[in-house]
């Protein structure tokens, strides 16, 4: 597929923007973090800013944006329905925690329930995101388990590395959350090579003598090209990256989505005063390049069976 920039920033940084968020709830919930007004303004203003940021981008992809409002309507049937139902839902809860941290200081009789809705609409909403791609059965390299939560575990990952940054700068303990960001970059990682090798090992789910129904009969081979050059749909559905360099992007997405952040991460929660906030903070930008890289990888191995139709 056409790797589009305003898909990628969206999954990237609404994903890193949900996992901030749920983050922050689960916190706020449980009281395992103080109730500063700075810390829960910053911490909640970057996830929100995030993911408001990402929700907006994913309109520069549409043909027309203004009917965007429709798809709500196709939520029983529709992940990118769901998707957008779940996204709308969430700004409630996670607006009323925010009130409830600031201006209530945390005394609040509901911020337990706010904080949890908040963490269970952020983690609904991402996993809309990834099933949206994992439900297309035309795409193989999408109609596959890894996909959903692949993106669940990408967008935690991301977020605790950001929430560091937040509680690091405030002074907060971020024990808890550094902990559970080098668990989950690794568990990421993990996934992110079973991902990469299922797709290259996974035999072709199609072919031009299923799809044209002659395979009793032979091989099919089309007689003649349908297009003396390249058209629309060979461009978006047929775009193709050299395996050299997927191979060596790969590399690149393992080591600033993983390595890099994995070592940093250590070092921000061995360090203390400004080392250990600027090795969290370049763990976090480093994830989100890395992973930048990955969603763009991610939709440029993708291939759309309609290419059969061409011979490819």
């Amino acid at each position: 597929m056409n790797p589009a920039f305003s898909v990628i920033f969206f999954t990237v940084f609404s994903g890193a923007g949900y996992g901030v968020l749920a983050l922050f709830g689960l916190l706020a919930a449980l009281h395992l973090v103080p109730f500063d007004k700075g810390l829960g303004l910053t911490g909640l203003g970057l996830g929100f800013a995030a993911v408001s940021a990402g929700l907006l981008s994913s309109t520069a992809h549409l043909g027309r944006p203004e009917r965007a409002w429709r798809a709500f309507s196709q939520w029983r049937s529709s992940w990118l329905s769901r998707e957008g139902v779940a996204a709308v839902a969430t700004y409630g809860p996670v607006i009323l925690l925010a009130y409830c941290w600031v201006y209530r200081s945390g005394d609040a009789m509901t911020l337990e329930l706010w904080g949890v809705l908040t963490a269970i609409g952020a983690a609904l909403t991402v996993a809309c995101t990834g099933k949206i791609y994992q439900s297309l059965k035309t795409i193989p390299q999408w109609h596959t388990g890894w996909t959903a939560p692949g993106y669940l575990v990408l967008g935690l990952a991301a977020g605790a590395l950001w929430s560091q940054v937040v509680l690091l700068a405030f002074g907060a303990d971020n024990r808890l959350v550094g902990t559970i960001a080098l668990a989950v970059l690794l568990a990421g990682w993990g996934l992110k090579r079973a991902y990469w090798k299922a797709i290259d090992e996974a035999p072709a789910s199609s072919s031009a003598e299923t799809a044209t129904g002659l395979g009793r009969v032979g091989s099919v081979t089309p007689f003649e090209a349908p297009h003396t050059s390249d058209n629309y749909l060979l461009k978006e559905m047929g775009y193709r990256v050299a395996r050299k360099h997927a191979v060596q992007l790969r590399r690149y997405t393992e080591g600033l989505a993983f390595a890099l952040p994995l070592g940093l991460g250590i070092l921000a929660l061995a360090a203390e005063g400004w080392i250990g906030l600027a090795a969290a903070l370049l763990a976090a930008v480093s994830v989100t390049a890395g992973q930048l890289i990955e969603r763009w990888l991610f939709f440029a191995e993708a291939r759309h069976v309609v290419t059969l139709f061409y011979g490819r």
